[in-house]
């Protein structure tokens, strides 16, 4: 009894993807498409079209590049050099400390409290809507007519003098 060897070759179409430009950080070469079978050819295979069109958009790579004749760098000697002449300058010096303290302190606290809050179902856009509504009510207020925003422009004026202790 004779058994009749055969090879049947089944393709799986590939699952859709998005075709976007990506940038590669390896240095290595792509490595060539799989061949799934001898008789099949890149124009008869669907996924071998896709493939090579994905290919072709991958090829497109954006790299950085950096100069040192740019004019935004910063010379980190001179930064360090000014920061210690403004700290030399403090008179209170653990006043200042204890502020930026109370600030990182503060900072933290309200992420928890708005933490907390985001995890509540419905209460994230309440306050989405009472902001917006505040919004409306302080454009309307202060930013729709001449007169409401000279307005504001007085009593920003006020409250710089009375924070800056000259009035």
């Amino acid at each position: 009894m004779a058994m009749a060897a055969s090879t049947s070759t089944v393709l799986v179409p590939p699952l859709p993807r998005l075709l976007t430009t990506t940038t590669r950080c390896s240095a290595l070469p792509y490595l060539p498409p799989p061949r799934l079978s001898t008789t099949t050819t890149p124009s008869s295979s669907p996924f071998l079209k896709q493939f090579s069109e994905s290919r072709k958009f991958s090829l497109h790579q954006t790299r950085a590049s950096s100069s040192d004749d740019t004019s935004t760098s910063l010379d980190t000697n001179e930064l360090f050099t000014d920061l210690k002449e403004k700290w030399d300058g403090l008179e209170n010096k653990s006043t200042v400390l204890l502020y930026g303290g109370g600030g990182l302190v503060a900072v933290w606290l309200s992420s928890i409290l708005v933490g907390a809050i985001n995890s509540v179902p419905l209460l994230p856009k309440i306050m989405e809507l009472v902001g917006l509504g505040y919004t409306g009510w302080f454009v309307y207020r202060y930013l729709l007519f001449k007169s409401s925003r000279k307005e504001l422009a007085t009593d920003i004026e006020a409250l710089k003098k009375k924070i800056a202790g000259t009035e």
